[in-house]
């Protein structure tokens, strides 16, 4: 396990909501360049109209494809906000609920937001990098130190 504390002075929180038809991913990603994020987490709720999870498998180190193409609840949206060399990265999980009550969730490959999508974005003031990874074939953070 490593650790390093990222919490102090300059930390800024922005609430940005999404509308009917935006793309979720797209939208946080040019949010995070404008604004020229390094580093954050977000939490949200809201619905889409339709959206396209990911399961990593791990023995063809790729995301299989879970469409799901029906209007759902966001129940519980999480992610954070890395450099990938010096462009930021979104990385985000979602579960979502349908008519009947059952919950679907995998990473977030990207959704249409309809009505809203509400979230709270922490911005950090430290840096994180994503760092690819050869075992997983995945870019993940790397916050230095030993392992």
């Amino acid at each position: 396990m490593r650790a390093k504390s990222i919490e102090g002075e300059g930390e800024r929180t922005w609430v940005v909501v999404l509308s009917t038809g935006d793309e979720v991913t797209a939208s946080l990603l040019a949010f995070a360049k404008n604004q020229q994020l390094t580093a954050a987490r977000f939490t949200a709720i809201g619905a889409f109209s339709e959206a396209t999870l990911g399961y990593f498998d791990w023995s063809s180190k790729t995301y299989e494809r879970i469409p799901l193409r029906e209007q759902v609840e966001v129940l519980s949206l999480v992610g954070d906000i890395a450099l990938e060399r010096v462009e930021p990265k979104i990385h985000a999980h979602v579960v979502v609920g349908k008519h009947d009550g059952s919950a679907h969730g995998g990473h977030l490959l990207e959704a249409r937001v309809r009505p809203t999508l509400e979230v709270m974005l922490v911005e950090s003031p430290a840096l994180l990098r994503r760092v690819f990874d050869p075992a997983s074939g995945l870019a993940l953070i790397h916050i230095g130190g030993t392992e």
